[in-house]
């Protein structure tokens, strides 16, 4: 591995970098938009019974939106739950571009890095190529410095479609699985509304 990372030359350092930013933003990413995590199965039944029994305590309340992004949607609904239809979803959907702000967390860097890797790669290429032109003497080609420059270009260009790639693949996937939990926790939010007011059974 060291002997690539000596042959690709210093552009390759930058990608290294961007390469380990990108894996881990994908493994933090892939943990914190669990389905577990952001809107647990049957978090709405549950404080929908408490509700019941207890009503919009503040007990009940604080647990609700201790229990991640979901729990803080429906605790935004239940804290207006008396106010009239218009208001409570309101405040639903204040607390919901809040909560689409977190889970959108540090997918622009991870968008910008699958961007920017075939442009970090072409930079290397560049490199190479001006090593390769730099190889040409009165005397002739030295052909150590030619194949040093070719070296470069090839691996740059390789290594930062390496990154870019999977790069593109995690953030496209992160974006959808984003954009499908913002609107399952709407729905679920909504659906406490109703059930509360009477609206649905």
């Amino acid at each position: 591995m060291w002997s690539i990372i000596q042959a690709a030359g210093w552009p390759i350092w930058p990608l290294i970098f961007a390469s380990v930013i990108a894996l881990a933003l994908i493994f933090e990413r892939s943990w914190s938009l669990r389905q577990s995590a952001v809107a647990p199965v049957g978090l709405v039944d549950r404080v929908l019974a408490e509700y019941r029994v207890s009503g919009a305590t503040p007990e009940l309340l604080g647990r609700t939106a201790q229990q991640g992004p979901l729990g803080r949607l429906l605790a935004a609904g239940l804290a207006n739950i008396r106010s009239p239809r218009p208001v409570v979803k309101e405040s639903i959907e204040e607390a919901g571009r809040v909560v689409t702000h977190e889970l959108d967390r540090f997918l622009t860097t991870l968008g910008t890095i699958a961007a920017m890797g075939p442009l970090l790669g072409l930079f290397g290429t560049v490199i190479g190529m001006i090593e390769i032109f730099g190889s040409q003497t009165a005397a002739g080609s030295n052909p150590i410095q030619l194949a040093h420059g070719i070296s470069i270009a090839l691996y740059n260009t390789a290594f930062g479609l390496i990154v870019a790639i999977p790069s593109m693949i995690f953030y496209r996937h992160f974006r959808s699985k984003v954009d499908g939990l913002i609107v399952e926790m709407e729905q679920q939010a909504i659906r406490l509304v109703d059930i509360a007011h009477g609206d649905r059974e």
